[in-house]
């Protein structure tokens, strides 16, 4: 058996009335393991009982009765007879599982029965072979601490490893049988309140045995330094179980070994059997007591050191007291006659005799390794091991984790500070790197790759063993010394005037207290070093070297794996390293697999014993220490049985035991801060925290319970939700636990009372501890027991302590067995994400859940492809409703029917969306966000139906808007046709010449034009600019404005400038009001070379900058206001000329009127400012820049629809081509067949081309990175795109009016593809839409065909079947067909018309990009509403746009992952021409100051930014130095750009960074990279 096979969370133990032989050795290990001692004994449950009665007596009425009863009870007992005895004697159970255990699992088991006070195997035989084994490797995690009192009454604290202990051996025999007990005697000696021994009166004992006689057990008596102690000094007893005259060889290593021997015999007799043992005893020169129980002689000393003593009719108590005095004397005794020997175990592997376990090859190839180590430290200078073999994790690593910590929290000229600050912590790891190859690490990662597994897991714990060695003594010493000067430093404070040498008592405490830091050396401290190793190397290094160093994370995670604590949190440096523990994590993840696992946490005071609860609870091995030096967290994980593993959604428990608070040796040198910020870690980072409280001081309970409850405070503002149970251990009274519930109301007002008063700190909106976290005061408090059954260190567990624990085990895996857990790839980032946060001054402020980000990012990912599916539904039902309207069979339309067609998607989109948010594995996470969604999929699914809607009802109106001009057109068709088949009967004769004929067409179409629109008028061209014109002047303002601003063309840069100061009148910037800390101001755009600017429009700004007196430069927040103002107008002005009927009514001179009015109106609306004539001017030029395109391509398509010379003209060459087909001679169903081809071509073109315009859409929402993802990945490929490009123009294009880039980058990216990747895709798909369109149309000739052909219908059915078939698929309108009566083959006709259909196909089977435009949507618009449809409001400090895909997503705040430097938006340092470096992440974790508004009188400090309004309180902008080396990059590329742009310079305070100007193109694009991971 290994330790394997039961260090795991598994069924729990059978309870002892069911208890069967079979789970006998599990039980006794489980208890073992859980300190109950009374594994040594436990009851089986009797399947069945062979009894033999005794023969029934007849009762008797007689006189004679009570003598017969009588009789029959003094009767022999051999009529009756006892129950046989079936269970197993309880040494039998203790030494078979000790036989069938490896050496792993015996060390284990020792040490617990060591820790029950239990004596130990020492001497073990064989049960086959016979043969001795000393299992000394068993020993080797004992240690011992004792007071050792001298004469003087001095006494000395030890403490040792036992096998390392020199102590006084006394050793027991039993000479013969024997009707007193041996074993019951010595525990009289040793703890006459404890069975040490197991003996003949022990519970469950037997008369039968088979595996203990031969058994020599050791034990050790441990002194308290109290009056009472049965010895002054430490002394090992050592009981040989069994006759030792049948026991020859143990009897004489024993013998050999006491320096006391002790036997018990009936009498001494030269004729005995025993004779011959006690006569050796007699002649050595130890000291021999011989105990005679058949003899009543009194003490009697024969010779110097020979004593005998009879039992017979004595006390034991008696007995008991002349022994320990017999033994004292003779220990004490400083005669030369009496031999002394000091036993040591360590020396066992000395004895040729026996066989120790220790000599085995994997045992001694461990410890030889571990001794190579081990001697390079030197032993006498403990306190130089780590700063001479373990450089990088002192003073170095020390160094490091404050300047960490300093550029969280960053004043004055902050991003030059940082740059300073990163460049120094380089500078250290290099130091690291250079430090890194001592000869210790060498020689320790040599061993750990080399060695085969078994060796390597001795060679670790002999690693251990013997640091642990090497340091105890320092460290103890420098505890005890410590101890007696913090209860002086104690003392001086109390009184009432400090005294003067109090400051050099507290400068000498801190002294030890580093001296303590500096002596703790152990295993942990090596892997530490491993870690800072690796952190270094991959610092400077990254990916580009290799070295030992990458292996050390999977070293670490296989160590984790097999069951090894690893340090989570370094409490010397108060530090987390991230990189370290997250490459084990990843390690580990590729090892098991990304396993979920539930994390338990404890927290609490120093020494209250939360290690030995977690041991005692699970079987672990943390470091378990009153003066505990090592500090920190530790975590440890523990594997969940196969057995019980369907009960729990999770694989593993990841158990964290941290340093206690208000740790001894942190007072004099850290704050509160530092146990306020471990609290917060261990229960952020735990699903479950035990908050472990050590008795009911009412004041010690304040001081953990304050702390505690501002991090479960802290945990609820960022949402993240754990929960806790209280544990109150050394409770003497348990079961007034349960008596009297005053103790738990008393802690539920302690803890409401707490939350009161974090809620003011931590600015919370709650009242008690249950509106925090789940929390049920009757279930998750517990009380233990204390654990000790007396004082230490005699004293053994107390079995209340194990069953207290136990019940404790079993609500904690209950409340597991609720939770989903954490699996490792969300652990590492969640550690990550609390670690972060703590660094900066405020937590809840800072932390960002990664994880929670994550799961969004996706989760829009998704609703991108639910919102993608509506739209995609929606857009065919669009171009079939359009298709019923153009065809007449739609003249009404309301939003249910255009709904009930989309309800099938629908149903398929809840449904998948019901199984997404169901996922076991983020349940928890999305449910927050579930019914928003849901909402938002609604309300989408709504506004596009009523989208749908208002375009098909614009097509209705339209339509009955053109009805007269339709009507007209048809008597065009009609009489132009009868008019081409009357000529054309005329000209047969020159039908094989094709000039004439098309002269003779030409001039009598002419003559036909005439005819047909005799009484109409061609529609006027319009003239935009003169009706502006018209209005200005209408308006009051001077012709000589209006043409000065013309010809200025400062309107075409209007919406790009930065500085919009020039525009108004006597603008004054109000006073900026004296502070220590920087503004933020924007300068003047002085220039601006993306928008192309006449030569004069420089020099107009450059003049007005320069003399206008009265004109300085806004704030920041002016320019962003009057910018709003500018785009605002442009887009409302845009959306009302698209949204007037020009293309159905023709322009109206009010659309202008409506536009200038409204420009005019929102410039009043700006009460703040007053603005000269110049800007509205200028305002409505821009402004009507934009629409004059659109107004006149409407105008022009009205003109088209409506014009009816236009319209005549456009019908010339199909009349042409009609009028020679007659000439031909060919019949009207040619004629037909021809006209309805052309009928159907635009909409077959625009048809084909729209399905090819989705279908293209929808491949590249779905396979193009730019357009598959979230609204992030799109940012992301904009940014990336700028970067490769370079083009500083179209920077400040995407910087000022991001929508309009990424509109444009959109087009361009559709482009693109479909002239490369898409261009063969495209064709195909193209083709089989116009296949399909043409096997439809077939389809309908040929359906139309035999309908007529049944019914015996005319050309008249015929056209209006065709137009039922098509009605959905294709405009067509069989009403203009009129001149087809003489038709009646219409098989003919249906093969005439697939003919011309055929030839139709085979002309737009090609594919054009050109063509595409006359899809209803192109490929781009599509794209363009699916993804620009999202959220782009700008960060008020630097401009950058949130990257949320939801357009309205409160209430979560607006946030991006990468904002910019101030620069980049040409902010600038108050009164002065220096630029702005800083970031706004940087600033919110400063103490800098800022400006909100212009006419801002108070400067907020960059912390509080929400409080500056609600454009600030809406976003979140967390300090993150991860995501800004792309910006960073750009500054450095385009310094010389943005100085020329804003007339600004970098210097001084605005110089760039030396670590900016180190940043390549490639490090800026990877950062995109790394965004999401």
């Amino acid at each position: 058996m290994s330790p394997g096979d039961f260090l795991h969370i598994g069924l729990p133990l059978t309870p002892d009335h069911d208890m069967s032989e079979k789970n006998l050795a599990y039980s006794f290990l489980q208890k073992l393991i859980k300190l109950d001692h009374r594994a040594r004994y436990i009851p089986v449950k009797q399947e069945s009982l062979e009894v033999t009665h005794a023969k029934h007596i007849p009762d008797s009425d007689g006189n004679d009765s009570d003598e017969n009863d009588l009789d029959y009870f003094l009767s022999s007992s051999s009529e009756t007879s006892e129950p046989a005895q079936t269970h197993i004697h309880p040494m039998d159970v203790q030494m078979a599982v000790f036989h069938c255990s490896d050496s792993y699992l015996r060390q284990i088991m020792v040490t617990k029965l060591s820790q029950c006070q239990y004596a130990l195997p020492f001497l073990v035989p064989d049960p086959l072979t016979m043969e001795i084994e000393c299992p000394l490797w068993a020993f080797r995690q004992i240690t011992k601490t004792w007071k050792e009192t001298r004469g003087d009454s001095h006494t000395t604290t030890m403490n040792i490893q036992i096998c390392n202990a020199k102590t006084p051996l006394v050793s027991f025999f039993r000479l013969g049988s024997l009707s007193v007990s041996k074993s019951q005697l010595m525990n009289s000696l040793i703890n006459d309140r404890h069975s040490t021994f197991f003996h003949r009166h022990s519970p469950g004992s037997t008369k039968t045995r088979h595996l203990l006689d031969g058994v020599a057990e050791i034990t050790w008596y441990c002194p308290n330094g109290k009056p009472n102690d049965a010895f002054n000094n430490c002394i090992a007893f050592c009981n040989l179980h069994g006759d030792a005259v049948m026991i020859e060889k143990q009897r004489q290593m024993l013998t050999e070994m006491s320096s006391i021997n002790v036997v018990m015999v009936n009498n001494l007799q030269k004729d005995d059997k025993s004779w011959p043992v006690i006569s050796a005893l007699l002649r050595s020169k130890k000291p021999l007591i011989c105990l005679l129980v058949k003899d009543d002689c009194k003490v009697m000393e024969s010779k110097k050191g020979k004593f005998k003593m009879g039992l017979k009719d004595r006390n034991q108590a008696d007995v008991s007291k002349e022994l320990k005095r017999i033994i004292q004397e003779l220990l004490s005794s400083d005669d030369p006659l009496i031999l002394k020997t000091i036993f040591q175990l360590e020396t066992m592997v000395e004895n040729t005799g026996i066989r120790v376990d220790e000599s085995d090859d994997v045992c001694q190839n461990g410890k030889l390794a571990a001794v190579e180590i081990v001697n390079l430290l030197p032993k006498n200078n403990i306190l130089s091991i780590k700063d001479k073999f373990l450089p990088c994790q002192g003073h170095l690593w020390h160094e490091w984790s404050k300047t960490n910590k300093e550029l969280h929290r960053l004043t004055g000229n902050i991003e030059n500070d940082k740059s300073k600050k990163e460049q120094e912590m380089t500078r250290i790891r290099e130091k690291q790197c250079a430090a890194s190859c001592s000869n210790l690490m060498k020689l320790f990662t040599k061993s750990l790759f080399t060695l085969p597994l078994k060796d390597k897991e001795y060679f670790l714990k002999w690693t251990q063993i013997l640091t642990d060695d090497l340091s105890t003594d320092a460290t103890y010493s420098i505890i005890q010394s410590y101890d007696r000067k913090w209860s002086e430093v104690l003392a001086l404070k109390n009184r009432p005037n400090k005294p003067n040498n109090l400051e050099k008592e507290e400068k000498e405490l801190e002294r030890l207290s580093k001296q303590l830091q500096s002596a703790t050396f152990g295993l942990e401290h090596i892997f530490r070093e491993m870690g800072q190793i690796y952190e270094a190397h991959n610092a400077i290094y990254g990916d580009t070297r290799e070295g030992e160093w990458r292996r050390y994370p999977e070293l670490a995670a296989g160590l984790l794996i097999s069951g090894h604590p690893l340090e989570l949190m370094d409490g010397d440096a108060g530090h987390v390293p991230l990189k370290w523990i997250s490459s084990v994590l990843d390690k580990v993840k590729m090892q098991l697999g990304d396993l979920k696992v539930f994390v338990l946490s404890v927290l609490g005071l120093q020494s209250s014993g939360k290690s030995t609860m977690l041991n005692t609870m699970f079987g672990l091995q943390f470091a378990v220490s009153a003066g505990r030096c090592t500090k920190g967290a530790f975590m440890q994980l523990i594997k969940i049985s196969k057995e019980i593993r369907q009960d729990f959604n999770f694989d593993y428990f990841l158990v964290v035991d941290t340093e206690g608070l208000r740790a001894l040796e942190l007072e004099s040198s850290t704050t509160p801060n530092h146990d306020n910020e471990l609290a917060t870690f261990v229960v952020g980072v735990g699903n479950l925290t035990l908050i472990n409280i050590f008795g009911e001081n009412p004041t010690e309970m304040q001081n953990v319970l304050q702390i505690v409850v501002q991090a479960f405070m802290r945990m609820k503002k960022i949402r993240v939700s754990p929960s806790c149970v209280f544990v109150h251990q050394n409770v003497t009274d348990v079961a007034a636990a349960e008596r009297n519930m005053d103790g738990r109301r008393r802690l539920q007002e302690k803890l409401d009372q707490m939350v009161q008063l974090a809620a003011k700190k931590e600015v919370c909106d709650v009242s008690c501890f249950s509106e925090m976290i789940e929390f049920d005061i009757k279930k998750d408090v517990h009380y233990l027991a204390q654990l000790w059954e007396g004082s230490p260190p005699m004293a053994p567990p107390n079995p209340g302590y194990s069953e207290s624990i136990r019940e404790l085990r079993k609500h904690i895996l209950s409340k597991a067995s609720r939770s989903n857990g954490i699996s490792l790839s969300h652990l590492k980032a969640h550690v990550q994400d609390l670690w972060e946060a703590l660094l900066d001054e405020n937590f809840v402020f800072s932390f960002k859940n990664t994880l929670e980000m994550a799961v969004y990012r996706e989760m829009e990912v998704e609703y991108g492809n639910w919102t993608w599916h509506i739209r995609k539904d929606l857009l065919t039902i669009e171009n079939q409703l359009f298709n019923r309207i153009e065809n007449g069979d739609l003249n009404k339309l309301d939003l249910s029917s255009i709904s009930t067609e989309t309800s099938k998607t629908c149903e398929e989109i809840k449904e998948e969306m019901s199984k997404y948010f169901e996922n076991e594995e983020k349940k928890e996470i999305l449910a927050q966000w579930k019914g928003r969604f849901e909402n938002k999929l609604k309300e989408f699914h709504d506004e596009q139906v009523r989208e749908v809607q208002g375009k098909l009802q614009g097509v209705i109106q339209r339509k009955n808007t053109l009805k007269k001009m339709d009507s007209m057109k048809k008597g065009f068709e009609e009489k132009l046709l009868q008019k081409s088949k009357d000529i054309s009967e005329k000209l047969k004769d020159k039908a094989k010449d094709e000039t004439e004929l098309k002269k003779e067409f030409d001039s009598v179409w002419e003559n036909w034009v005439l005819d047909l629109t005799k009484g109409l008028k061609p529609i006027e061209d319009i003239n935009l600019e003169n009706d502006l014109f018209n209005i200005l002047k209408n308006l009051g303002i001077e012709e000589k404005i209006i043409k000065e601003c013309k010809d200025s063309e400062r309107y075409k840069v209007i919406p790009k400038i930065d500085d919009y100061s020039s525009y108004l009148k006597n603008f004054k910037m109000q006073k900026t009001k004296e502070t220590t800390q920087e503004s933020y101001k924007k300068e003047d755009n002085l220039t601006n070379k993306q928008a192309n600017p006449l030569t004069e429009l420089k020099t107009f700004w450059k003049n007005v900058a320069l003399n206008l007196s009265n004109t300085h430069k806004a704030l920041s927040s002016d320019q962003r206001q009057i910018r709003q103002m500018i785009d605002m107008v442009a887009t409302e002005s845009i959306s009302r000329i698209k949204k007037k009927p020009i293309e159905t009514n023709g322009y109206q001179l009010t659309y202008l009127q409506e536009m200038v009015h409204l420009v005019k109106g929102e410039v009043a609306n700006l009460e703040s400012y007053v603005f000269r004539k110049e800007f509205t001017v200028d305002l409505i030029l821009h402004v009507f820049d934009l629409v004059k395109g659109l107004l006149l391509e409407s105008q022009e398509k009205f003109k088209n629809k409506n014009d009816a010379f236009i319209y005549l003209e456009s019908k010339k060459m199909h009349y042409y081509n009609i009028f020679k087909i007659y000439v031909n001679g060919n019949s009207s169903a040619v004629v037909l067949g021809e006209m309805i081809c052309e009928k159907l071509r635009p909409s077959i073109i625009e048809t084909a081309y729209t399905k090819t315009a989705m279908a293209l859409a929808g491949e590249m929402k779905c396979n193009v990175p730019a357009f598959s993802g979230n609204r992030l990945d799109l940012e992301k490929n904009v940014l990336r795109s700028l970067a490769e490009r370079e083009n500083f123009d179209e920077f400040m294009k995407y910087i000022q009016h991001p929508r309009d880039h990424v509109e444009d980058f959109i087009k361009a990216e559709v482009h693109q593809h479909i002239s490369t990747d898409y261009k063969d895709k495209a064709k195909i798909i193209h083709q089989k839409n116009v296949e399909d369109i043409y096997t439809v149309v077939s389809q309908a000739l040929f359906t139309a065909t035999q309908k007529v052909q049944t019914q015996r219908g005319g050309i008249s059915m015929w056209l209006s079947e065709l137009s039922v078939l098509l009605k959905d698929q294709l405009k067509f309108d069989s009403t203009g067909f009129k001149n087809f009566r003489d038709i009646n083959d219409f098989d003919f006709l249906c093969k005439e018309a697939n003919k011309k259909l055929k030839l139709l196909k085979e002309q737009l089977v090609s594919f054009s990009v050109d063509e595409m435009k006359n899809s209803r949507q192109t490929p781009e618009e599509i794209l363009i509403s699916q993804l620009c449809k999202c959220c782009w409001v700008k960060c008020p400090f630097c401009l950058a746009v949130c990257t949320n895909t939801l357009e309205d997503h409160s209430p979560d705040d607006h946030s991006v992952p990468f904002h910019r430097s101030s620069a980049v938006s040409g902010m600038y340092h108050a009164n002065s021409n220096i630029m702005s470096i800083d970031f706004c992440t940087s600033r919110v974790a400063s103490n800098l100051t800022f400006y909100p508004y212009r006419n801002s009188k108070k400067p907020v400090p960059c912390k509080q930014y929400r409080s500056a309004g609600p454009e600030y309180a809406s976003w979140r902008i967390t300090p993150d130095e991860s995501k800004l080396a792309y910006w960073k990059w750009f500054v450095c590329r385009f310094k010389e750009n943005l100085e020329e742009k804003y007339y600004l310079k970098f210097y001084d305070s605005g110089e760039i960074p030396e670590n900016w100007k180190t940043i390549s193109k490639a490090e800026a694009l990877k950062c995109l990279e790394d965004i999401s991971k």
